[in-house]
């Protein structure tokens, strides 16, 4: 392999499945697990809220990008995933390639130091992997070295240290039992619900980082399965299609923005985390993917209005799979994949850079957002007719965390069948 063009390849891969969840381990040797509760005080807590205003400007920034692509398919991705694979990647990276990488994750560089927003992340994942009894959330990272290749030990001490990377020798010139190494190591990660993330690996790979997310939640208010029925959903103006409708009558974190014309709902899982569902009057859809902001996010998640209503939605599996280095170049990350990339502070091989970035992440949504043991809700509702509000067209879906203030998730239902 010639020694100018070394290639670096980056896998991502991040998963919510909103199905009945387990108890969350962490990780073997996690430094959450060692120091226990010191490592919860006030200056981390604070570090890793720093983090949370840039992660919701690029979880949008790349939404837009995404949806400007095409508006007749469904959007599902994690910016939590693609922000920590490039945020450890940028440790490695020098000059104008690593500014870019960290200002096209919508950091300031003039108002925030970047120890401290590595710091920011390092508290992040602690916090995403504390064992929870209630919610099952981890993440992962995984460094695929080449035998041959000899990377910087900064780097190496500073990916395990900040981002509890695990590092793994690997023979790429095998590029099928590569694949099977790396695969393996994402289906595990995500409980086998991700697998085969990676198709082909070019010849001169050198080096794969690999992130995973994975997210189960139960409802704290559930479905129940016999109120499910078959209800059309309105794609577009000229397609209906006919998908499972769950039904509820109940009390909702539920209002109608005006100056969007949709309706936000907001549902919550047992545990720390809660679904904010978006659905635009139809033809009001690109307005509001214009509109989205971390105001108006921080605004719902505070200003809640609680109210009676008829829930109707829809039961669904959808994905995204997403090559990054085209979408991540509209925001400014182009460097790293050219032949001018500086990854020096990775290895010192000559020429290495970025050939390759590739997210999946997989959503499905059923009744069962709780345990499979029968329970019984009551709730007590106005006497007044509750208004009935469908979410039978296509929709915007916020996954988001409450402990980093941080958005999991972000997507756009388009076709509740279309995987």
């Amino acid at each position: 392999m010639p020694s100018s063009i070394s290639w670096g390849l980056l896998l991502l891969a991040g998963l919510c499945c909103l199905v009945p969840g387990s108890l969350a381990r962490s990780p073997e040797g996690d430094p959450a697990q060692e120091t226990g509760s010191s490592k919860c005080d006030h200056d981390q807590h604070q570090a890793r809220l720093d983090i949370s205003p840039s992660l919701v400007n690029f979880a949008f920034s790349l939404y837009r990008e995404v949806a400007r692509e095409s508006n007749t398919t469904n959007i599902f991705f994690s910016p939590v995933s693609i922000a920590v694979a490039f945020a450890l990647l940028s440790l490695g990276a020098k000059s104008d390639t690593h500014t870019q990488i960290l200002e096209g994750l919508k950091f300031n560089l003039t108002k925030t130091p970047e120890a401290e927003i590595h710091e920011g992340f390092q508290h992040l994942l602690q916090t995403l992997n504390q064992p929870d009894s209630q919610l099952q959330l981890t993440t992962g990272n995984g460094l695929f070295i080449n035998e041959s290749l000899k990377l910087v030990d900064k780097f190496l001490e500073d990916a395990k240290k900040l981002y509890h990377s695990e590092a793994f020798s690997i023979n790429f010139r095998d590029n099928e039992a590569a694949k099977k190494q790396i695969n393996d190591y994402v289906e595990k990660g995500t409980q086998g619900k991700i697998v085969d993330v990676v198709k082909y690996l070019d010849d001169n790979t050198v080096l794969a980082l690999v992130n995973y997310i994975f997210f189960k939640g139960k409802w704290k208010k559930p479905f129940e399965e016999e109120k499910t029925q078959d209800g059309d959903f309105h794609v577009d103006e000229a397609t209906t299609v006919t998908v499972p409708m769950m039904n509820r009558l109940g009390m909702f974190d539920l209002h109608y923005h005006e100056e969007l014309s949709s309706w936000v709902l907001l549902m919550d899982y047992v545990g720390n985390a809660t679904a904010i569902f978006i659905l635009p009057k139809p033809g009001e859809l690109q307005q509001l993917e214009d509109t989205l902001t971390k105001e108006l996010l921080a605004q719902w998640l505070t200003d809640r209005q609680r109210r009676s209503a008829i829930l109707s939605f829809p039961k669904l599996s959808i994905s995204g799979t997403y090559d990054l280095k085209n979408l991540l170049g509209k925001l400014g990350i182009t460097h790293v994949f050219s032949d001018g990339a500086d990854l020096s502070g990775i290895s010192e091989s000559e020429g290495l850079k970025l050939s390759k970035a590739v997210h999946k992440a997989v959503l499905t949504i059923d009744e069962k957002g709780t345990e499979a043991s029968g329970a019984t809700i009551l709730e007590a509702i106005p006497m007044s007719m509750p208004p009935t509000v469908k979410f039978n067209s296509p929709f915007l879906a916020i996954i988001y965390d409450e402990n980093t203030k941080s958005p999991l998730f972000v997507g756009k239902v388009v076709n509740p069948l279309k995987n």
